[in-house]
């Protein structure tokens, strides 16, 4: 199959993790429910291309993510799978039914404005914290991994563009109520090298390293690439992304595809990045999924790859 000439960059770290958030983020916009046995497929065909942590499901309410709603039926359909498999949860009764199922990683939530945490939580910024704060508390003291997720880190649909010391002073109360780490969202994909630059340099200097940061682009303005070189230069190396480009939001309506995977790849192959994936496999597993959902996947790559022989 046709691969990038690999020609490495300075300053790049030699290995990324890929966070894949396809079987969550992904399918949880989808108009049609997927069946379980799918999902779960799914995630078994992503761990043997070489995924390592795969965002597994959600244990929010059934009403607000009625595509979700088997998250006990999948959990022990991948129950075998050998793989980092956190789970999201929205609260304390979440986290109860992610333990008892044997959750070992799990992530909470947030917003770095007051609109997306209205629309999307029903509190305001400070409610959701103080929320989330017993959550991870509990998971904490279970001796489960958690990750914060920070939605509208650099613009928001009915606030506009967000100031980067807010951003920055939510993601430090996410990491003192205990996050290990913490996931910048450009949710409505609005993000530019320069402010994502700036965000990265003012998150170190409040004492948030790389090191504990990872970055959740959206493709919106075709700016997710160009936004993720720019946080590995600056020593970032846990990026999200969707197999197939997968996922939007269903609480932020301008909110487009997740960074696809196989696009994220294509790139690191070309820079020599290790990331342990086989773009080959991968791409086969989203023009799989593309079937079942009834629509071509919107990755340009999965599109340029599932044309030849993979």
């Amino acid at each position: 199959m046709t691969l990038p000439m690999t020609v490495p960059a300075p300053g790049l770290p030699t290995r990324v993790r890929i966070h894949e958030v396809g079987p969550r983020d992904g399918l949880q916009n989808e108009k049609a429910l997927v069946p379980a046995a799918v999902k779960a497929e799914f995630i078994h065909r992503l761990a043997e291309a070489g995924l390592t942590t795969i965002e597994a499901t959600s244990f929010v309410h059934p009403k607000w993510v009625p595509q979700l709603a088997d998250a006990e039926e999948l959990m022990a359909l991948i129950d075998d799978v050998d793989v980092r498999l956190p789970v999201l949860v929205p609260n304390e009764r979440g986290l109860d039914r992610a333990l008892g199922l044997g959750a070992r990683e799990i992530a909470v939530f947030a917003s770095a404005t007051e609109s997306f945490a209205k629309a999307n939580l029903n509190r305001t910024v400070d409610g959701a914290l103080e929320m989330f704060e017993p959550v991870v508390t509990k998971a904490k003291d279970a001796g489960v991994a958690v990750r914060g997720y920070l939605s509208m880190c650099f613009g928001d649909p009915w606030e506009g563009p967000v100031p980067i010391s807010q951003t920055v002073s939510v993601s430090r109360r996410l990491m003192d109520m205990g996050c290990d780490e913490i996931s910048l969202g450009d949710t409505i994909g609005v993000a530019t090298p320069g402010h994502v630059r700036e965000l990265l340099d003012t998150l170190n200097e409040a004492g948030v390293a790389d090191d504990r940061l990872a970055v959740h682009f959206h493709d919106t303005y075709g700016q997710a690439l160009a936004n993720t070189l720019a946080a590995l230069e600056h020593g970032v190396t846990t990026v999200d992304a969707s197999a197939g480009g997968l996922g939007g939001c269903p609480y932020a309506k301008s909110a487009t595809g997740n960074l696809a995977t196989e696009d994220l790849v294509w790139m690191l192959d070309g820079l020599g990045i290790e990331t342990g994936v086989d773009i080959g496999r991968l791409t086969a597993t989203s023009v799989w999924m593309a079937r079942h959902l009834g629509r071509p996947s919107p990755s340009r790559t999965v599109r340029a790859l599932s044309q030849k022989e993979i």
